[in-house]
């Protein structure tokens, strides 16, 4: 995943660290919407007509303030390692599994990144459920860590995992079919990139 840019060689690290900064200042901009879709899902009853996007938020706003918009903020944050440990996982159990292929088969990517899916799903699943219920109970916590602790006290550690089953499902399909398929779409857009080189030439000499 190094890549040369300048001359210079980044670092895997490196470029972990770049995305997961990516990654959060990405969610100050996005949080909005997560918190206010949350409320849409969460809120009224069955038999009342689903309120817009717009009203929704001036609900929120009104009940809780401007700041209730960025409610699990802090979870969401700690979030952004999720692809982290998605990738340093993978990494690591093609070490393990297969250290003396330097390319793996589409089936083995899929495996390989569905398991290393799975590990980051089951680290982050708390946070994820932490975060979901903070942004649906509007400011009925203070934190995260409140949550978390109230889960364990009522729920015990499986509380913590609600709703893990069809989260790992569509993380295996998702970021296995990702993995899968990653290295024939970049082997495809090298070759193209060669052929539109190649035609560039040819197209330069003529003229």
């Amino acid at each position: 995943m190094a890549t040369k840019r300048w001359g210079n060689k980044i670092s895997t690290p490196a470029e972990l660290g770049v995305g997961a900064l990516a990654g959060a200042l990405a969610q100050i901009f996005t949080i909005p919407v997560s918190v206010v879709t949350t409320r849409q899902q969460t809120s009224g009853s069955k038999h009342e007509k689903p309120k817009g996007l717009i009203a929704t938020t001036k609900d929120v706003i009104q009940e809780d303030g401007v700041t209730a918009l960025w409610t699990g903020l802090k979870a969401s944050l700690v979030l952004v390692v999720n692809p982290s440990i998605t990738y340093g996982s993978f990494e690591r159990l093609k070490a393990i599994l297969f250290p003396n292929k330097a390319v793996l088969s589409p089936y083995e990517n899929f495996v390989i990144g569905a398991l290393s899916k799975v590990m980051a799903t089951l680290v982050t699943q708390p946070m994820i459920v932490a975060k979901v219920m903070q942004q649906s109970a509007g400011k009925k916590y203070k934190n995260f860590i409140q949550i978390l602790i109230k889960l364990m006290k009522t729920d015990g550690p499986i509380g913590l995992y609600k709703g893990i089953g069809p989260q790992i499902s569509k993380a295996v399909l998702v970021q296995g079919l990702l993995f899968m398929f990653k290295d024939q779409v970049e082997l495809f857009m090298i070759l193209l990139f060669r052929v539109i080189q190649k035609r560039a030439a040819a197209a330069a000499l003529v003229k």
